[in-house]
């Protein structure tokens, strides 16, 4: 197992087996987490058959569920976003920070019952949770009216592999003061997220996060920490913004040639944005037209939506405007 040398505490409290990991707490606390008896018993009492359609491992270890919280340095005066609370582990380990947890669950049957839950491992904390029956992919901050979109907070999630990149891209568009994230996520997911220009797996996920702000991987996890055991790595990402949708004029634009350099991504950006980016915009931008959308930087795409967006301005001011069909298609 690497350890990352850039986080020691996530390396001081992985265990060999990432079981009955000890942080700092006495064993009277970790009883008021939930353990792999406690989880059987309410996925019981919910009806709850875990599926792989939803992606469902709820993790049965106090130790990693600590880990995680610890990671995320959530303070008693946090406002936390959960995606996915599932049975409520993770979600009791932010509670018991002191922190305001809304929780966001797909699930029903899971939904009404994480309430109850928290009142029966937590009460103290139960007035702190809000939880939202919805699919995180539909949530709009009307949804969430107690997340003070002037008030930052964070995102902390075991999310599921299957919608993990939605999700965060998704919120970090729509909440502009979703300001940090430490979500739990499959292994090859999070290499996705921070993987860094020219290597195989950097893609549409790995520059639009980076242009949001900074992402590391924050970890491993092992498989043994859940119920039932994925067969598949998982690894903590986090994640610290720097920009957002509303203050930039051209995250749009970019954002259409993101995707659209890398939908083919053998292709010269030339070819691949032929008809979206014009010729000028190559040479403003310093960018060359034969280069793979794969090498470029989130700065780079940045300067070049820019130096597309200014262009019918800039053309529009200089004499000899070339007045083609292509100028006044992208006026």
């Amino acid at each position: 197992m690497s350890h990352n040398t850039t986080h020691p505490i996530g390396c001081h409290t992985r265990s060999r087996n990432m079981t009955g990991e000890t942080l700092h707490d006495t064993h009277h606390h970790d009883s008021r987490l939930l353990g792999a008896s406690d989880i059987r018993m309410l996925a019981e009492r919910a009806g709850i058959t875990p599926t792989k359609k939803l992606g469902q491992n709820f993790v049965i270890d106090p130790g990693t569920v600590r880990r995680i919280v610890h990671e995320a340095g959530i303070q008693a005066t946090d406002s936390v976003l959960e995606v996915g609370p599932g049975l409520g582990s993770l979600t009791l380990g932010i509670l018991e920070t002191g922190a305001m947890v809304n929780a966001i669950e797909i699930d029903r049957s899971l939904a009404r019952q994480l309430p109850s839950t928290i009142q029966e491992f937590m009460p103290e904390a139960a007035g702190r949770l809000h939880v939202l029956n919805k699919d995180a992919l539909q949530v709009t901050p009307s949804d969430l009216p107690t997340l003070d979109n002037e008030r930052p907070f964070t995102l902390v999630a075991n999310l599921p592999y299957n919608v993990a990149t939605p999700v965060i891209l998704t919120l970090l568009e729509r909440f502009s003061s979703l300001n940090s994230l430490l979500v739990m996520v499959q292994k090859e997911v999070a290499d996705r997220l921070v993987a860094q220009p020219g290597t195989k797996i950097y893609g549409v996920p790995s520059v639009k996060l980076a242009w949001y702000g900074e992402a590391h991987r924050a970890g491993l996890v092992g498989r043994n920490v859940f119920w039932p055991a994925p067969n598949v790595d998982s690894a903590l990402v986090r994640f610290q913004r720097t920009r957002n949708m509303q203050s930039s004029n051209n995250a749009t634009g970019m954002f259409a040639i993101i995707d659209a350099a890398f939908r083919q991504r053998r292709k010269t950006l030339h070819a691949a944005l032929k008809g979206m980016v014009h010729d000028s915009a190559y040479i403003v931008s310093g960018i060359d037209p034969k280069r793979r959308g794969e090498t470029l930087t989130v700065d780079e795409f940045d300067a070049l939506a820019q130096a597309e967006s200014d262009r019918p301005f800039q053309e529009q001011h200089n004499t000899g405007a070339s007045g083609s069909d292509y100028d006044a298609k992208l006026s």
